[in-house]
């Protein structure tokens, strides 16, 4: 079984609803919504990414013969339901917030509209797709904005991210954010990602002098040399790259720079500037990795740092203070009927909606969550990805949506760029707000028949 694609990488009780669903015939068309809740306590934006690879999984969604026969054999579904799912396609409509929009609490980016056994079979995966790529992406966004002007940021936190498809959707969402590239190589040919990369302490350690291992690098990669230095003292190695520069010079290989990875880093690269300045090596970059995130980022700009670039890893790939989102996909409407759950604490906004945005000189000022068909002030945010299960307009590339990424960054107001928390406003429509009190009526008449 091919994991990624596998309709069976769901929950449980989306199969076993699908076969309530069969054996009762509804099939009527339903609208179902992705959206967050409620945004964590230091987050001012959520960056929507993962559109991409959940209409990749949506255009080739198909039970394979093995699965359905691993469905038969688990003695959970009847052979009627078993033939239904062999016939199952995604032939509905999907309209998505392009990757790379900003967004806030309760607004839908993403709405699906299709036969009510298609639209709830997807909701594990749509989550599973969005969330991810969305929490990682909106981290980044904050290191993007956080990093001193010009910086290099590089994501490094493969081998901390949970898992495969983690890694890669991380490297994918940093770099949709800004980031200039990523450590984890498949990334490359997957996405077309810039790799950044240069050594680690092992190599170091590996050879009986520092020296020698600088120069075994700097040979067998001579157009990428940038020489890991802290893994004894870091100043005394500074002193040795600067000694190994003229015989490699004479030999056409330049030293790019120099990485950090431990201890003040503020501090050792002011030391260390100073050392590669003084041995003419003013060209030779500083980059800095370890433990790093975007409070990190800032409190080098404010001490105005001399590095280069950054490479984020553990905290970025894991969104350590933020692991999760509270994000849900929720029915907003079967067969014609609005639809909104109530539940304490979860209660959600009804009908097939739309956000409108709407600016003042260029930044961002306000959003509103309106029925579809309204035409308030704004522009409209969500548009058209799937018809009928199929591709419609230009699929941008990821560099177009890194691009698109970029000009929401650079329309959103001081205080949101901030690390500091801050509001944004954001208002409910007024037939939002009667189609909601409409269908809380409806349900309240239904209890007493």
């Amino acid at each position: 079984m091919e994991l990624q694609s596998s309709p069976l990488l769901t929950d449980l009780y989306q199969l076993t609803m699908l076969d309530g669903y069969f054996e009762a015939g509804m099939e009527e068309t339903a609208v179902f919504e992705f959206f967050v809740r409620k945004l964590p306590a230091n987050r001012n934006f959520l960056m929507a990414s993962g559109c991409e690879q959940l209409i990749d999984f949506l255009e080739n969604l198909q039970f394979r013969e093995d699965e359905l026969q691993w469905l038969a054999d688990s003695g959970r579904f009847r052979t009627g339901f078993i033939d239904y799912l062999a016939k199952l396609r995604f032939t509905g409509d999907v309209d998505a917030m392009p990757e790379g929009t900003l967004f806030f609490a309760d607004e839908p980016i993403l709405r699906v509209v299709a036969p009510l056994p298609q639209a709830q079979l997807i909701e594990s995966r749509l989550i599973n797709i969005l969330h991810l790529q969305t929490m990682l992406a909106s981290k980044a966004a904050r290191c993007t904005l956080a990093a001193p002007k010009d910086s290099l940021l590089v994501d490094f936190g493969m081998r901390r991210a949970h898992g495969a498809d983690a890694a890669l959707y991380a490297a994918r969402a940093s770099y949709l954010a800004g980031f200039a590239g990523t450590a984890t190589v498949y990334a490359g040919p997957a996405f077309g990602i810039p790799l950044y990369g240069t050594m680690a302490h092992s190599f170091i350690q590996a050879h009986d002098r520092e020296t020698d291992a600088f120069e075994t690098f700097a040979r067998a990669q001579p157009n990428n040399v940038i020489l890991l230095i802290d893994t004894y003292d870091t100043e005394a190695a500074a002193e040795k790259v600067v000694q190994l520069a003229p015989r490699l010079k004479a030999d056409g290989i330049a030293i790019k720079g120099v990485r950090l990875d431990s201890g003040d880093l503020a501090e050792h690269a002011r030391r260390v500037r100073k050392i590669l300045d003084a041995g003419d090596l003013e060209e030779a970059v500083i980059f800095a990795s370890g433990d790093l995130d975007e409070h990190k980022l800032a409190e080098f700009g404010a001490q105005s740092a001399p590095i280069s670039g950054f490479g984020i890893g553990t905290r970025l790939d894991t969104s350590s203070d933020v692991p999760y989102l509270n994000c849900a996909y929720k029915l907003t409407e079967y067969a014609g009927q609005a639809r909104r759950k109530r539940s304490e604490g979860k209660a959600m906004l009804p009908g097939r909606k739309q956000v409108f945005r709407c600016y003042d000189d260029s930044i961002m000022s306000g959003d509103i969550i309106a029925l579809e068909g309204e035409n308030p002030d704004g522009e409209p945010l969500l548009g058209p990805v799937l018809r009928g299960g199929e591709r419609v307009g230009y699929a941008p590339t990821l560099a177009e949506s890194r691009q698109h990424a970029a000009r929401q960054l650079a329309m959103l107001p001081s205080s949101l760029r901030d690390l500091e928390p801050a509001s944004y406003p954001v208002r409910i429509s007024s037939a939002l707000k009667d189609l909601t009190d409409a269908v809380d009526r409806f349900v309240a008449e239904q209890a007493v028949r």
